[in-house]
């Protein structure tokens, strides 16, 4: 009978030897709503002082894109952001925002699943989630939005909060207007040098807008669709011609929006909110 005494030991051993190894560490969590509030405490106790708040909408973006859109990107890339960062949180996103009247309808509440609420009611909500996570002892406020209509009513809130907490000054906002604009220029030219025309690189829905998509969740455009269907039009709530979009030309815009976002976030977190102007929407 062979003599067991010497596997078995050696089992032990190994087996000693596996659980003596140090657990190797899950990925943190970026995301506040993934964490535990005991974790989040952790967190900030050990210098995650940047609160980001992603800023959707619920809006039509014709027939090739998800209505989620903005929700989706806007979390996407706020990750990508914190990430970066390395001492950041993500707070849920804000999927409600003003697109305009209801009754009558006007803009993107004419098309089916875009839902509006009132301006007033918006920057309300973003101040008392700035306010809420001052609270908790975050101490840079971020704003990002992902769509052109409420970047002035981002200015309004941080002014609001600066306003409030000057006095003893343990946190600010920052709207971070260049997360937006470097979409509406830079990323533009981008893709222009490539060869692309404005009038189909668009302003909504348009090739830069669904090359986005493409390269944070493919999920949300019908490719399929995108690829055998015609150009939509203007009736349909598409400025621009989506159909030669790619993720990699996606993956351009994405490069730009962290690395200025990345860059304005640090400067803020060193020397305080800059003065901001807002541009046109379009």
């Amino acid at each position: 009978m062979p003599d067991l005494k010497l596997p078995a030991a050696l089992a032990a051993c190994l087996l000693v030897g596996v659980l003596a190894r140090p657990a190797v560490a899950a990925e943190a969590p970026l995301m506040l709503e993934e964490m535990t509030s005991t974790e989040l405490r952790a967190r900030i106790d050990g210098g995650a002082t940047t609160a980001i708040i992603p800023i959707g909408g619920t809006e039509q973006s014709g027939p090739y894109i998800a209505l989620g859109k903005h929700n989706v990107r806007a979390v996407a890339l706020a990750k990508m952001i914190a990430q970066r960062l390395g001492n950041a949180v993500v707070a849920p996103v804000v999927s409600y925002v003003p697109e305009g009247s209801i009754t009558p309808p006007a803009g993107h509440m004419r098309f089916a699943g875009t839902l509006s609420i009132p301006e007033q009611t918006f920057e309300d909500l973003l101040v008392s989630t700035g306010q809420s996570l001052r609270q908790h002892g975050f101490r840079h406020i971020v704003l990002i939005g992902d769509h052109g209509g409420y970047q002035k009513s981002e200015t309004k809130v941080a002014q609001r909060l600066n306003k409030a907490w000057a006095r003893d000054g343990k946190a600010s906002a920052l709207a971070l207007l260049a997360y937006y604009d470097v979409t509406q220029d830079a990323y533009v030219a981008d893709l222009q040098k490539r060869g692309y025309s404005k009038a189909e690189i668009g302003l909504h829905a348009g090739l830069a807008d669904a090359a986005l998509m493409l390269a944070t969740d493919k999920s949300l455009v019908r490719s399929d669709a995108l690829a055998r269907g015609p150009s939509p039009t203007v009736e349909q709530g598409v400025r621009g011609d989506a159909r030669r979009a790619t993720a990699e030309l996606g993956k351009l815009g994405v490069q730009r929006i962290v690395d200025t976002s990345v860059a304005a976030i640090t400067e803020f977190a060193a020397h305080g909110a800059p003065s901001t102007s807002v541009k046109e929407s379009k």
